[in-house]
């Protein structure tokens, strides 16, 4: 490519940035001081996305030159830098008359890092990235839990409104307090509204049963047996942590039993089976089991007490959780409401007679899906295409399923990635809990955001509440909000502080998993031209929280999260490890990485080959 035809294509590119800011002039009016040399990027980022620019960049890089794929914080003074080299290359003046409002990458960068601070407050020593952590729900009664986390190198508490009430959210923040000043940290407080989520609804109950199990290795032999919880009707309340299973009793169980002690019980098969005491406390009794049980209610436990035997029956055992069993070319019915799903039924030749039914929780889905769309169960484990649409019933044909069938569950989220839904962001849950967030919370995540309606809806709310100055973080976690991620930012301009959450699980599913990784980049890119902090969330070190091992793949994608400000961490019993462990990737990889571009930092390597091959020369010179 000639000098004279990349300049030409470049000043094509720049007269359409400079369009921007007269086409838009009267929009960019309305956006609050602060914001607008956001606002103005952001549209300058647009204005050069709109060009194929992939034959000019390694003729730009072949001279040394920008080629204009780090410019995202400072685009029209990134493009002007480059122009005014290329003519001085050439041999042509080229004088431009800027009018000042142009960010150059320094300003860019400073806009990012103070909207940063502002909205999860200063970062650590040594690490630019924060880190969120959602919290258990033991959190609310574990005060020494929290404060490990925070200890550990949590910035941010993430408390999630769709789970537990607020007498619970207030202990879990009463803890992150008193550990903030135990510390001396400032771990902010997000909480998170739950929208409108669209998720399977109840099955018919299987039998009221627990079954109780020991680990065994490949040969049969107990490796661990099964811990059980046993408590009376006066200690219902109680937590146990880790156990197998809990039984409430019909009364509580002999003051005097102790650690050693026997418990024995006929199971529902009628075996007999022997638990051993292996701790007594306030919350009741725990028990080891080495054999298989089936337990229900009615099942008489009798304590083998030095005095005489005593004995206690069980009671309110639930009923066994089921679920559906679907391959791929099975029917499944959704159905509105809260009426329990059943299996498919069949005849005596394993033909189906009345396909599987389950309700789904937004009878709006109803009203606006269509035939040929999409859907997707329980994170794109399930996967299938609308095929007949009643007032009552939806029947979806099963495309996508594991080998041997996939299990469908209550409670499971479902993604019409393909459907237009006419669903307020904003439930009546969410109306009654946002007092609570906007007098507790420092952040609230918005879930379920599409359009820029929803932004001023959740303003106007805070701003009847006082809470104004609460900062907003925008859940990008359908097709649409990505396809609205600009519109939803200038929206966000209006009010205070805001960021944005890839939540990469369900736009995962919404946008096919094949795409996650462009979809990514691009929230990335714009969130950057905004100058807008972005929260890497979804299964970040999931293994470890959830086993203490970490896969290679979740290292490298916690690795690669230093290219937001913000990192989640979803729960887990080795929550604690996985947020040190974070905390450490991450300050490594602050020596080797900002946003995209690498930073050269002294490599030991270079220094030791460097070294090496030295030694050998003067070895071999004398």
């Amino acid at each position: 490519m000639a000098a004279s035809t990349l300049i030409t294509e470049l000043l094509g590119v720049h007269d359409a940035i400079v369009r921007v800011d007269s086409d838009y002039a009267d929009y960019l009016g309305g956006i609050p001081p602060a914001q607008q040399a956001s606002a103005r990027n952001l549209l300058h980022y647009l204005a050069l996305r709109r060009h194929d620019l992939r034959d000019a960049q390694p003729v730009l890089a072949a001279k040394g030159l920008s080629s204009l794929g780090r410019t995202e914080s400072h685009v029209r003074h990134g493009l002007e830098t480059v122009l005014k080299t290329l003519h001085l290359l050439d041999g042509v003046p080229w004088d431009v008359e800027s009018d000042g409002a142009s960010i150059t990458k320094d300003e860019g960068e400073v806009l990012l890092g103070d909207h940063t601070d502002a909205l999860f407050g200063t970062s650590p020593s040594g690490r630019n990235v924060r880190i969120m952590v959602t919290m258990p729900g033991e959190a609310a009664n574990d005060y020494l839990l929290v404060r490990d986390l925070v200890l550990a190198g949590m910035d941010c508490m993430r408390v999630n409104c769709a789970h537990d009430d607020a007498a619970i959210w207030e202990r879990m923040i009463h803890h992150l307090r008193r550990a903030n000043r135990e510390l001396q940290r400032s771990c902010v407080v997000a909480m998170d509204i739950a929208g409108p989520k669209l998720r399977t609804a109840s099955l018919e109950a299987g039998p009221p049963v627990v079954k109780i199990k020991p680990r065994r290795d490949a040969l049969g032999h107990v490796t661990l047996p099964a811990l059980v919880g046993i408590m009376g009707p006066s200690k219902r309340g109680s937590n146990f942590v880790a156990l197998d299973a809990i039984l409430t009793l019909d009364a509580d169980p002999p003051a005097d039993i102790h650690r050693g002690m026997k418990i024995e019980c006929e199971d529902s098969r009628g075996r007999w089976r022997t638990l051993r005491v292996r701790d007594v406390s306030d919350s009741g009794i725990v028990a080891e089991l080495d054999r298989t049980a089936y337990i229900t209610s009615g099942t008489t436990l009798r304590f083998k007490t030095p005095g005489a035997s005593a004995t206690r029956r069980v009671v309110n055992v639930p009923p066994t959780p089921t679920s559906l069993l679907l391959n791929k070319g099975d029917t499944l019915i959704l159905t509105p409401g809260e009426t329990p799903g059943h299996p498919a039924t069949r005849d005596e030749h394993d033909r189906v007679l009345v396909p599987a039914t389950i309700g789904i929780t937004l009878p709006e889905v109803f009203r606006d899906v269509q035939l040929g769309e999409s859907v997707w169960f329980d994170d794109g484990k399930l996967g299938g295409v609308i095929r007949g649409i009643d007032p009552d019933r939806i029947a979806v044909e099963i495309t996508q399923a594991r080998a041997g069938g996939g299990r469908l569950s209550a409670g499971k989220g479902v993604n019409l990635p393909d459907t237009k839904l006419r669903v307020a962001a904003l439930t009546a849950k969410d109306l009654d809990d946002l007092p609570f967030v906007a007098k507790h919370a420092d952040l609230v995540g918005y879930s379920f955001v599409r359009h820029a309606d929803d932004i001023f809806a959740l303003q106007q709310h805070l701003a009847r509440l006082k809470a104004e100055t609460l900062g907003i973080v925008l859940k990008v976690e359908t097709r649409h909000a990505f396809a609205e991620l600009p519109k939803l930012l200038l929206a966000c301009m209006h009010g205070g502080r805001f960021g944005v959450m890839i939540a990469r699980g369900d736009l995962a599913v919404e946008c096919g998993f094949e795409r996650m990784a462009e979809v990514q980049e691009e929230i990335l890119w714009i969130c950057e031209a905004a100058h807008t902090p972005v929260v890497w969330a979804t299964q970040v070190l999931e293994s470890l929280a959830k086993t203490g091992m970490p896969s290679r793949a979740e290292v490298t994608d916690a690795a690669m999260s230093e290219r937001a400000e913000c990192v989640m961490l979803n729960k887990g019993p080795f929550i604690c490890d996985a947020v040190q462990t974070l905390d450490n990737i991450l300050r490594r990889m602050q020596a080797h990485q900002a946003k995209k571009r690498a930073m050269l930092r002294p490599l030991h390597v270079a220094d030791h080959v460097l070294a090496e091959l030295s030694e050998r020369h003067a070895a071999v010179s004398s």
